[in-house]
């Protein structure tokens, strides 16, 4: 039975969510897409730890303590310390702010451009269509660790080039998927409209063709940064991707992973543990993302 109390509660907040229309779209979504929430919440951590990091780490990221070396969990080091005595929980929370910064940069650069050019090939077709489209298909015939390597092998480490390594794979995967929803708004009767108008075709492109596909390149763009932090920490781990002593959870897990796995597991379990939650994390919010925008899904 619902009490007077409660009627006047939800119609508190019914008459504040139509004051505030964005109180209303984050009481729909989090209702309907609490998985998503859930990952969404993952990511502001995130994001709220690589922002303020600085004030968080209890110590110097990239300071080494010969007198600490592998110490293990306890009430100075929640997380212990790895083979140069720096402290893990410090450099997991810096990592964070590397991982977040490769990432997004990556995904946005890379969907970006794959949007451009997915609306450019749906728009004009023809000889430039099927060009275009057999380059996006040698491109996608690598895998992304596969095409990352090659790339990054070519314009060497760093994180400039890491995130160049990166967003070089992203851009064909975007570009398919922009193209097919590109294809059908190109019938619609207002391009037709716009050319019989005498539009440039920069102009039909940019205002009246992207803003019809952003559905599409949002849902790539918040599932490209997931990827691209596993991307980034994979090429770490390998050495080529962020190098000594910048924190990144890829580079921490290539000092662990094999010679302390025994005397000392914290080293690799903790950035490990990073790295599943970012993913994680994204790839929870990716697809709520996706369940709301795709009007398929949205009508069942």
């Amino acid at each position: 039975m619902v009490t007077t109390s409660e009627v006047r509660v939800e119609a508190q907040f019914e008459e504040l969510a139509e004051k505030r229309p964005f109180l209303a779209v984050a009481g729909e979504f989090t209702r309907k897409q609490p998985l998503g929430t859930f990952g969404l919440g993952i990511v502001l951590i995130m994001i709220f730890a690589s922002v303020f990091a600085h004030f968080l780490t209890p110590y110097d990221p990239e300071a080494n303590s010969f007198e600490y070396m592998l110490t293990p969990p306890n009430l100075d080091f929640w997380l212990g310390t790895d083979q140069f005595g720096r402290d893990i929980l410090s450099r997991i929370i810096y990592g964070a702010r590397t991982a977040l910064f490769v990432g997004f940069t990556a995904a946005f650069i890379g969907a970006t451009i794959g949007l451009v050019l997915g609306v450019a090939s749906a728009f004009f077709g023809g000889k430039f269509d099927l060009i275009f489209q057999r380059v996006m298909d040698v491109l996608m015939a690598f895998p992304l660790i596969i095409l990352a390597l090659a790339v990054v092998s070519i314009f060497g480490t760093g994180i400039q080039n890491v995130i160049i390594a990166i967003t070089i794979p992203f851009i064909p995967r975007c570009a398919r998927v922009v193209r097919s929803s590109a294809l059908a708004i190109r019938e619609i009767p207002y391009i037709d409209a716009a050319r019989a108008n005498g539009f440039s075709n920069s102009r039909i492109i940019l205002r009246h063709m992207v803003p019809n596909v952003m559905a599409p390149f949002l849902i790539m763009l918040t599932a490209f940064v997931g990827q691209a932090i596993l991307l980034e920490a994979s090429l770490s781990y390998l050495g080529l991707g962020v190098q000594e002593p910048v924190p990144a959870w890829g580079l921490m897990l290539q000092g662990g992973a094999e010679e302390y796995v025994e005397s000392a597991p914290w080293v690799a379990i903790w950035p490990g543990v990073a790295i599943s939650l970012a993913v994680f994390g994204f790839n929870l919010f990716g697809d709520a993302v996706r369940d709301t925008l795709d009007p398929k899904l949205r009508s069942q």
